[in-house]
């Protein structure tokens, strides 16, 4: 498949604002089903790259496509998880979850009774184990329950992308875990095409079928000193093995090493690796460096 048929492509992106450059010539192409964790040091702009694909920003420069089509405003073709649940607490578990088909949020949604609503976004809470909890109000569930409701809420919409801004950040690590386990269920039942952001190495090396590291500290060609206005690019894309669904894998000592590659090479700012030289290992990586980047040589 060539880079133009990829199902998500980022091509030559740049966001900036004002005179500070956020995103500095991003790169990257996303086949349909993978599973995609993005890590990075604060400030990076992680959020901002979120926020492009989601379209609630537009880029300075560069396009983005999702199936060949530039993404746009918000629709449906996209959903979002965040890390504070989105539910509305003045309804139920059930009606938050029909809430966008009411909405006529999806292209079929028109043509569907309330009936026929309430039975597909039970279904849904089935696969998320909360169908005994539909009548329940937000405030009655856990942390990690609430969560489940929102991944719930945004999959009846059937996007074509679903992004997830550090879904379970604000819980506890046993239920952290517990729904790390349940996301990659969720994934291998669906092969949902997912970009997820977290803060926690770990658990982006556990969840990904595709690790990405988004990073400010790398040098180039351009030199260094203010005036350069430098920003983030994408310095490691690691393909990750197959699914393992046991927790076990992260005492492993290939696990630990993968970790330890990631903290060097995106959050070490004494380790300026130049950009010629970035892990970009996956096989649908491909880097387009200016020529003052990489004084003419040419690029990955």
């Amino acid at each position: 498949m060539s880079r133009g048929e990829s199902y998500l492509l980022i091509e030559d992106v740049y966001q900036r604002y004002g005179d500070k450059v956020v995103l500095d010539n991003i790169d990257l192409a996303v086949d349909e089903g993978e599973l995609c964790t993005l890590v990075g040091p604060s400030g990076c702009g992680k959020s901002t790259l979120l926020r492009i694909l989601l379209g609630e920003e537009r880029q300075s420069e560069g396009r983005v496509l999702l199936e060949g089509r530039p993404v746009g405003v918000p629709d449906p073709r996209r959903g979002i998880v965040y890390q504070r649940y989105s539910l509305f607490p003045h309804l139920s578990v059930l009606d938050n979850v029909t809430l966008g088909l009411r909405l006529g949020g999806r292209a079929d949604a028109g043509r569907m009774s309330r009936k026929a609503i309430e039975e597909e976004a039970l279904s849904y809470l089935k696969r998320v184990r909360l169908e005994e909890h539909a009548r329940k109000y937000p405030h009655e569930l856990s942390g990690g329950m609430q969560q489940r409701a929102a991944i719930a809420q945004s999959l009846i919409m059937k996007p074509k992308l679903l992004l997830m801004d550090e879904p379970f950040g604000a819980l506890d690590p046993d239920t952290r875990e517990d729904l790390q386990l349940f996301l990659i269920e969720l994934w291998e039942e669906q092969r949902m095409t997912v970009f997820f952001i977290t803060h926690d190495l770990e658990e982006a090396a556990f969840l990904g079928t595709r690790l990405l590291v988004l990073s400010q500290y790398y040098r180039d060609d351009r030199g260094s000193g203010p005036d350069v206005g430098r920003g983030a690019k994408i310095v490691a894309d690691h393909a990750l093995p197959r699914r393992m669904t046991s927790t076990t894998v992260k005492h492993s000592a290939e696990f630990g090493e993968l970790i330890r590659q990631v903290r060097q090479a995106g959050f070490n700012p004494e380790y300026l690796q130049h950009a010629r030289a970035f892990n970009l290992t996956h096989p649908s990586s491909f880097q387009t460096l200016t020529d003052e980047e990489s004084n003419g040589k040419e690029s990955i």
